[in-house]
């Protein structure tokens, strides 16, 4: 495929996404993508991962297993792609490739959290929250879940998003794959906890350069959607981002964190509690604190123009390639 057809694909897959989601019939009856990729990476975990080893031992095993899954999947990918060119199976990598994006699904998970503080009161609200953030919700007051609502729109809407819809607008069917393939080892093994500080170690050091692109496009995506319709500050949330991103815990995490806050006049990020540890993390804007469920809806709303940008974007680069 041409780099035309891919930025083409990208704009379609966006589309359909947004529209339709992973139906939840498919889901039931096949799993998901990213499900299969997550079995062959626990397989492999669970037999090579040995605590007994090493740790350049474990290292080496799993920078091995990270090649092993690429591999695979890359390999499923090209052929899946040699076989749809040659039958009338063409639109199934369309729909192949929309279900490995989230933005749908991030959406309403995130509605969810500003629907239950508003109807059900703080409880509901710590509970919404839960289902999409790590940090021990009990403690969060209600500006607290509202916080960590927005946050984790921020961020993964770069890494559920931005990121694979990049990757696949530059590799094509196989790009998106491999990024999956990449961001799904971070997320099963890529923690510095005792079991996978090391076997996870080349997982996460990859997932942080393949998304470092993305996060910065995620930040420019934000402040450009912030500069439309008067929902929020296109110039506070480059502020914001120039300033406050490097301070981020993540190398990545930080630029649509910190072009959120700053664009809706919010500080987001600061210290948070995982578990019995105190994450010390920097503040990202210099707004308020006291954010509300209010809050949540306009960062949905900036959200669904970004969206909307990202894909009048590729469809019009897709057009601008294919003409010259």
């Amino acid at each position: 495929m041409s780099l035309a057809s891919h930025f083409g694909l990208t704009a379609a897959a966006l589309s359909v996404e947004a529209a339709v989601g992973y139906p939840a019939l498919l889901l039931r009856a096949v799993g998901h993508p990213v499900t299969w990729i997550g079995a062959l990476i626990g397989a492999t975990e669970t037999r090579l991962n040995r605590q007994t080893s090493s740790p350049t031992r474990q290292k080496f095993l799993g920078a091995a297993s990270l090649i092993f899954w690429l591999v695979c999947t890359g390999a499923c990918g090209g052929f899946a792609v040699w076989l749809c060119s040659r039958s009338i199976l063409g639109a199934v990598i369309l729909m192949l490739a929309s279900s490995l994006l989230a933005q749908r699904a991030l959406y309403d998970h995130v509605k969810a959290v500003a629907d239950a503080l508003e109807r059900d009161g703080l409880a509901a609200g710590r509970k919404a929250v839960g289902r999409i953030v790590g940090r021990d919700t009990a403690v969060l007051d209600e500006a607290g879940v509202a916080r960590a609502a927005i946050e984790s729109l921020a961020e993964n809407f770069s890494d559920a998003v931005v990121a694979p819809a990049f990757w696949l607008a530059i590799g094509g069917f196989v790009g998106i794959l491999l990024y999956k393939t990449i961001n799904t080892a971070d997320s099963m093994v890529g923690h510095r906890s005792p079991r996978f500080a090391n076997f996870g170690w080349a997982s996460a050091r990859l997932d942080d350069l393949v998304n470092l692109p993305a996060a910065r496009l995620a930040a420019l995506l934000v402040a450009l959607a912030a500069a439309f319709g008067g929902v929020a500050s296109a110039r506070d949330a480059c502020q914001a981002a120039w300033r406050d991103a490097p301070e981020h815990l993540s190398p990545n995490a930080g630029w649509p964190e910190a072009a959120m806050a700053g664009a809706l006049g919010l500080k987001l990020g600061g210290p948070r509690l995982y578990g019995k540890s105190v994450v010390d993390g920097a503040f990202m804007g210099n707004g308020r604190a006291a954010a509300t469920a209010q809050d949540i809806r306009r960062a949905l709303k900036l959200f669904r123009r970004v969206a909307l940008l990202q894909i009048i974007a590729y469809a019009a680069l897709a057009l601008i390639i294919w003409r010259g």
